[in-house]
């Protein structure tokens, strides 16, 4: 990522010296004596004022969008910039949490803007001061991050002057109705390899006893529209769980050579960090919940030069949960997928164009975040089957992809053509949440598909294959780990294995 270097946040602030770049470890500075961090930036990106700061943050809350994610919330990636601007963006976010649950540590983690060092600072010498009160830091057990990570250490001028985790604090103390503690890490490096030791270091921790907080501005000082366009090509690589995929963005966003444009993202090493936490988990969806700019504020904004929010939060399925609960489609559910599906395919062969859909008479399972696969046959032999997992769009749009990729994608198949539509037959399987097994004696032959990943390599078949083949259970595995995953066949017996069912419907 050196060439992202330049375009990192690291060069929005100009004040620096010599000490900063020392690259010595202080795994053990201060360890003897409580040192109280007190507020950076209190009376600049939020009120110094106790009784003005809690009035400013009631009507941030009161604007943000409401809570629609706050069951098994893993971790939300929100704003650090004054609250006029991001405030409520911020408070979006932040509104997912389940303020009654009480969480063993809250991991808040942000990039340095100030000093570049190799590795990540934990502060583990006392807690935060803030005008709402003391933010509590779990020394104990930063300490003993510090202690077994080669990647952490603690560097007082990494935390000193740094607003990307205390303007995230006081949302923290306005919303949870429990006490709670802090894990407070700022990251130095932009190193990819580093990057991902830290991610490493905190997996044991990354559960649904904790909660991450992950602080990050999108882009920086272009043009509003500009900034829209550049926020929601990077939004969008987040959305997807891939850290190839948001590096690949970042570059791309670069070498648009957009004027103005400083970065896309100042804490993309951060969002990275959390991106390795949970990459090739299914069972982990990023949802965006609310974006703005500096531009959108109606007395401040400056559309000639602005700063992008957005707020996402990370959910967790619950394994527990019945795969089949609460999604069931009706016949006319069916029947609009269906429907949406066939206009969709003539439109796009036809004339190359995506059609619009209306929706006011969809039912609410349409808009549900499930996945779906979408089969062609043609005279009975297979035309293109795509799918996806958990997606981040509704149903109904993932059955219009789907139909799309189909149609189209397939590698296996040359695209559709128009003189063949009328002979193409449509079948949609619309999927549960996916579910991780701990043993393939969970696995039903004809009623659970399987998916199955493993060090980035992935397969699947639907519940129908078994049915179809008349596989055995050993065969419906060994398949699927060497022909769809290409992992050999015996590649599922190390892999992790989700199952799910499917609803099944035709024209």
């Amino acid at each position: 990522m050196k060439t992202l270097l330049i375009a990192s946040c690291f060069l929005l602030f100009t004040a620096s010296c010599n000490s900063q770049l020392k690259d010595t470890k202080m795994k053990h500075q201060n360890q003897n004596r409580t040192f109280d961090r007190s507020p950076a930036v209190a009376g600049q990106f939020y009120p110094a004022n106790k009784s003005e700061l809690r009035d400013t943050i009631t009507a941030l809350f009161k604007r943000a969008k409401s809570t629609v994610y706050n069951k098994n919330v893993r971790a939300i990636i929100c704003p650090h910039a004054g609250y006029v601007f991001s405030g409520e963006v911020a408070a979006s976010g932040f509104n997912q949490i389940n303020p009654n649950k009480k969480y063993e540590n809250i991991f808040v983690i942000g990039s340095s803007h100030r000093i570049y060092f190799d590795g990540a600072s934990i502060y583990n010498v006392g807690n935060y001061l803030l005008p709402l009160g003391t933010v509590k830091v779990n020394t104990s057990l930063a300490s003993k991050l510090i202690d077994e990570n080669k990647c952490f250490t603690f560097r007082e001028d990494a935390h000193a002057q740094e607003h990307s985790l205390e303007v995230q604090l006081p949302f923290l103390q306005y919303i949870m109705q429990t006490d709670f503690q802090i894990i407070p890490i700022i990251i130095g490096t932009q190193t990819e390899s580093k990057i991902k030791e830290i991610a490493n270091a905190l997996k044991p921790y990354f559960n649904s006893n904790n909660l991450f907080i992950i602080s990050t501005d999108f882009s920086h000082y272009p043009e509003y529209k500009d900034a829209v366009t550049i926020d929601k090509l990077t939004a969008e690589a987040v959305l997807k769980n891939n850290p190839s995929e948001l590096l690949k963005t970042l570059r791309n966003n670069e070498n648009k050579h957009i004027s103005n444009l400083v970065t896309s993202m100042c804490g993309w090493t951060s969002v990275l960090t959390l991106l390795y936490l949970t990459e090739d988990n299914p069972e982990f969806s990023y949802h965006l919940i609310e974006y703005k700019n500096s531009g959108d504020n109606p007395v401040y904004g400056d559309h000639d030069r602005v700063v992008g929010y957005n707020s996402i939060v990370v959910t967790e399925e619950d394994s527990n949960k019945d795969l089949g609960e609460e999604f069931k489609l009706s016949k006319k559910d069916k029947n609009d997928l269906i429907k949406i599906a066939r206009s969709t395919i003539n439109e796009y062969v036809n004339k190359n164009k995506t059609l619009e859909i209306d929706t006011c008479n969809f039912s609410e399972n349409l808009k549900m975040h499930v996945g779906a696969f979408v089969t062609l046959r043609e005279e009975g032999n297979l035309r293109g089957c795509i799918g996806r997992f958990n997606p981040d769009i509704e149903l109904y749009k993932v059955v219009q992809n789907m139909a799309i990729a189909a149609a189209t994608q397939d590698y296996r198949f040359s695209p559709v053509e128009p003189k063949e539509l009328s002979k193409i037959e449509i079948e949609i399987s619309a999927l549960s949440p996916l579910k991780k097994i701990n043993s393939i004696d969970e696995i039903v032959l004809g009623k659970h598909g399987i998916y199955i990943v493993k060090n980035g390599k992935s397969g699947t078949f639907l519940p129908g294959v078994a049915t179809s083949t008349g596989w055995t259970l050993e065969e419906f595995l060994g398949h699927c780990a060497r022909d769809k995953a290409g992992l050999g066949w015996n590649g599922w017996k190390d892999a992790d294995i989700y199952i799910y069912e499917a609803t099944v419907f035709e024209e």
